[in-house]
């Protein structure tokens, strides 16, 4: 019988208590190897080189002593002092010998996993520090791995450069700043089997949403070939999310994606007598497509939630992890290759949020994506070259191509990070997550539009879409603490359109959403009209038609794209509040709105006064706009059945007669939408006097009234709200308009229907929030950057009306 392996371990022999002996990488892949590949979850097999095999390498070299003397006195602060004591550990540790009881395991290994995969089988070689990968540390991306290593004496190599890597400078400043031992600290290496992501896609994935904290998604990010960057932010990776409720309910469905550039595709490349890596630019027509189709992000969701329980177990508590993936190009599986606690975003206190404003004087310089919802403001310093970082001042706002892991302690010291390149898990935005600065992201002109010395302001609070202005603009930060703010009888709901902010606004203790405006994800992500959609033919100019070709390029039929793109917007609003109702309003663009969508001039009127012409329920059943509804229709279908909101309401607008309201109703369930169906509420907005006047009637039809008090005002006031030259006499608290609400909360009481109020009033006039709540009116629901001050207006008026409050908020 062979003698018991003293240095090797294989991972069905690990489990996370093994982090002492073979760090925290190779515990994790040994703890899902063992536990969860009967689960579904694809890990590589492979073993670990235990950290005892590092120290015996250094004790028979006598390199601790060096080791000592080498890092006495380092100031990590001190950049070019701590890249030449980190060159000379890493010599020191290249040149101590493996100890010969060491190679011959180390050989016998890899031969048993040739044995099980085939002679041309590749490894990857992937450093495991001892403190690697732990609940309350990070040492992500600090140490060195080998890819597609093959024959023994480049393995052995590699292992040396990985024990070697511990020292690297990022390492050496991380351990420092969170104070661990640098002798203490052990490296074990990771040998496994090698997924050829080179000849398919790889990427990053966490159990939260990475900006806001979010729990209930599970954030997938992926781009072609080898997944150095994804995590470097070389390039703009393709983004899935997948909401973890409903997945676990049996609802396969993606609740949003975003196409990413994927400029360049990592794969293997020989050079100087050694398999290297190189960058290819990706073709047009790959980076036009997502990297992974709908299976796979649901599979990957599949193996994250599996992921995240089991890790959860273990620790008694939740646990939301940062996991890298791999789909091998060979055999088309998807495998885990790493998965760690994630240590950023899960850490946010949820009792307080910091709420940022600004108010831009101009356009900004760049865009790009956001990371945070933080602002910060300094002087530009455009790093072009590494060299440069030597000039780098705290406080200054770092702008580069892209950012890589050597560069951590600049970081530390800069005010905010700005890169042409990246997506939201590149290392610039993992980064600056970590130490809570604004990071923007993928701007592509970043470099350019701004010189070294400009002072500029970069906001990350303005929702995904990162923007950095010139000069120092001014901005406001209010703290809340939530734990304090107690929640009123009257239900408070937020209007909201942006999906992007959808995540960040549902941490503010609110009861759901009582507006979801689909016009902004129309105007915003779709960009063209409906009927365009339906009947490109109609449309005689080839620059529109083509521009509409490029927009619908993957979908077999171009009103597809419609429905995909509506459907997963509003589900972003619907998934970030689940299961707390979410109201969405059916299209109420005006014809002029209309117009302005790519291909709208061929299908809508000229009119004269479009506030009150051909908008809200009057389209739905005309000929000009029918099929136009139809596809609003199968969107929400889509969103209620196939993703699994059963949270989404969905209501009418402008709806002036009982006919119009029971055409409508009609064509809804001819679509799919009957009310009353798996508990599909259907609400009118009451934003016509008509609608007051006749609401016995109305109330037979609907299950519910939302005030529109802009459109309302107009209406009983005869004031055109777009009219600047008679703006003075709209007044939402005029007696008449004051005296139509009264009646409208009345009458909804009387017929035992849900009524609320969604218009602008109650958010810019405290008296009018004091009357809804002393007429008794359900809810309220009001602008996000005003939910906590109508919280506080709220729970006075209630209780000088003698009513308790409900409960402390929570989220």
């Amino acid at each position: 019988m062979a003698p018991q392996a003293t240095f090797i371990r294989w991972f069905s022999e690990l489990g996370a208590e093994n982090v002492p002996t073979v760090g925290g990488k190779n515990a994790s892949l040994g703890e899902m190897y063992r536990a969860l590949t009967p689960h579904g979850v694809r890990v590589p097999n492979g073993f670990a080189i235990t950290a005892e095999a590092y120290y015996r390498t250094l004790e028979q070299a006598d390199a601790l002593p060096r080791l000592r003397d080498v890092l006495a006195g380092l100031d990590v602060n001190d950049v070019d002092d701590l890249a030449r004591r980190a060159r000379r550990a890493r010599e020191i540790i290249y040149a101590a010998a493996l100890p010969d009881a060491l190679t011959a395991e180390i050989c016998a290994a890899y031969a048993r996993l040739r044995e099980e995969f085939g002679a041309d089988m590749t490894v990857a070689v992937r450093s495991s520090a001892t403190a690697e990968d732990l609940p309350d540390a990070s040492f992500a991306g600090q140490h060195e791995s080998f890819l597609n290593i093959s024959g023994e004496v480049r393995l052995l190599d590699a292992v040396r450069l990985c024990f070697a890597s511990l020292f690297k400078d990022r390492a050496i400043a991380y351990r420092v700043d969170n104070g661990f031992d640098h002798l203490k600290i052990l490296q074990s290496v990771c040998v496994m089997q090698m997924v050829r992501s080179d000849r398919a896609a790889s990427g990053v994935m966490f159990t939260l949403d990475t900006d806001s904290g979010f729990r209930d998604v599970v954030f997938i990010t992926g781009a072609y070939g080898l997944g150095e960057n994804v995590v470097q932010g070389t390039v703009d990776p393709d983004e899935f999310y997948v909401f973890k409720p409903t997945l676990k309910q049996g609802h396969r469905a993606v609740l949003r994606r975003k196409l990413g550039g994927k400029e360049a595709r990592l794969v293997y490349s020989k050079g100087a007598g050694r398999e290297t890596t190189c960058n290819l630019p990706t073709p047009p027509e790959d980076r036009a497509r997502y990297c992974i189709d709908d299976a796979d992000v649901l599979a990957l969701a599949d193996a994250a939630v599996v992921i995240e329980d089991h890790y959860s177990r273990l620790a008694g508590q939740p646990t939301p992890m940062d996991i890298e993936w791999a789909k091998d190009g060979l055999d088309g599986h998807i495998y885990i290759v790493q998965a760690r606690p994630e240590t950023v975003a899960s850490r946010k206190p949820l009792t307080c949020v910091d709420e940022y404003h600004i108010d831009a004087p101009a356009a900004p310089l760049v865009r790009g994506r956001a990371v945070g919802s933080t602002i910060a403001a300094g002087k530009a310093r455009v790093v072009t070259d590494v060299i440069a970082l030597g000039q780098f001042q705290p406080g200054e706002v770092l702008v580069a191509d892209t950012t890589m892991p050597d560069w951590g302690t600049v970081m530390k010291i800069a005010a905010a990070v700005v890169t042409n390149r990246g997506g939201r898990t590149c290392h610039a935005a993992i980064v600056a997550r970590e130490i809570g600065i604004p990071a923007v992201v993928g701007c592509d002109n970043a470099t350019a539009s701004i010189r070294t010395g400009d002072e500029v302001t970069v906001s990350c609070a303005q929702g995904a879409e990162g923007r950095v202005y010139a000069g120092a603009v001014p901005f406001e930060k209010t703290r809340v603490d939530l734990s304090t703010l107690a929640r009123p009888q009257t239900r408070l709901m937020v209007n909201l359109g942006n999906p992007d902010s959808a995540f960040q606004t549902a941490l503010l203790p609110n009861d759901g959403v009582g507006l979801a405006r689909m016009e902004f994800i129309v105007a915003e992500h779709i960009k063209v009209h409906p009927m365009a959609l339906v009947h490109p033919e109609k449309i005689d100019d080839a620059g529109v038609r083509a521009e509409i070709a490029r927009l619908t390029r993957s979908f077999e039929r171009s009103a597809d794209y419609f429905v995909r793109e509506l459907s997963e917007g509003v589900g972003m609003i619907a998934a970030a509040f689940y299961p707390k109702p979410v109201i969405v309003r059916m299209s109420d663009f005006k014809t002029n709105e209309y117009a302005s969508l790519l291909g709208g001039g061929w299908f809508e009127p000229k009119e004269e006064n479009p506030m009150i012409g051909f908008r809200g329920a009057s389209r739905y059943t005309h000929p000009a706009y029918s099929e136009g509804f139809a596809l609003e229709c199968a969107a929400m279908k889509r969103v209620r059945e196939d993703m699994g909101m059963t949270n989404v309401k969905l209501m009418i607008p402008f709806c002036r007669r009982i006919k119009e309201a029971e055409d409508v109703l009609e064509a809804m369930a001819a679509h799919g939408l009957r009310r009353g169906v798996d508990g599909l509420d259907i609400y009118v907005m009451c934003e016509i006097p008509n609608n007051v006047i006749q609401i016995d009637a109305f109330a037979r039809l609907f299950d519910g009234f939302s005030i529109g008090s802009n459109d309302l005002t107009q209406l009983v006031l005869g004031v055109d709200r777009d009219s600047r030259i008679v703006a003075f006499d709209f007044d939402e608290r005029d007696d008449g308009v004051k005296a139509m609400i009264r009646q409208t909360i009345e009458g909804a009481r009387r017929n035992g229907r849900h009524v609320g109020i969604c218009g602008q009033a109650p958010s810019d006039y405290p008296e009018v929030a004091a009357y809804l709540v002393e007429l008794g009116i359900d809810a309220m629901s009001v602008t996000p950057d005003t939910l906590i001050k109508i919280t506080r207006d709220v729970l006075a008026v209630e209780q000088r009306l003698g009513r308790s409050p409900r409960a402390i908020a929570t989220t």
